[in-house]
């Protein structure tokens, strides 16, 4: 690393060793609060899902995947990221692309990728798509 520091040690904050800031705006945005933003985000599908198919959980996974990927391409953001204040963005702050919001919601709904956190407090999710989500 150019400043010197040791890949194994822990970082002080969130997103140090991607560059982003400690606190503000482009800062890492908080596991509680991207988990509130999530949950928001399957209330709505719930809800969507409901209207379309009662009682078919396929139905809200599935709208669940396409509100997330469509969101995120096209606004950096979804209905429950909105809420929180988080926009996902490509590492370096660049507008996501097609694929990478497709990555994402894919591994998003498979759960597991979201758990395997890193030392900088991003899912495999964000890790394997290039991006990070942020304060707004």
């Amino acid at each position: 690393m150019s400043n010197g520091q040791n890949s194994s040690q822990e970082p002080r904050w969130a997103g140090q060793f991607l560059g982003l800031p400690e606190s503000g705006p482009a800062s890492m945005a908080s596991y509680p609060r991207r988990l509130g933003a999530v949950f928001i985000d399957w209330f709505v599908a719930s809800g969507v899902g409901m209207i379309i198919a009662p009682g078919n959980q396929w139905v809200v996974l599935a709208t669940f995947l396409f509100l997330h990927f469509a969101l995120l391409w096209l606004f950096a953001t979804t209905l429950g990221k909105r809420v929180f204040r988080i926009q996902v963005v490509q590492l370096g702050g660049s507008t996501i692309k097609l694929y990478q919001a497709a990555i994402r919601a894919v591994l998003l709904i498979l759960v597991l990728p979201v758990l395997i956190i890193d030392r900088d407090s991003r899912g495999l999710h964000d890790k394997l798509a290039g991006t990070v989500e942020i304060h707004m």
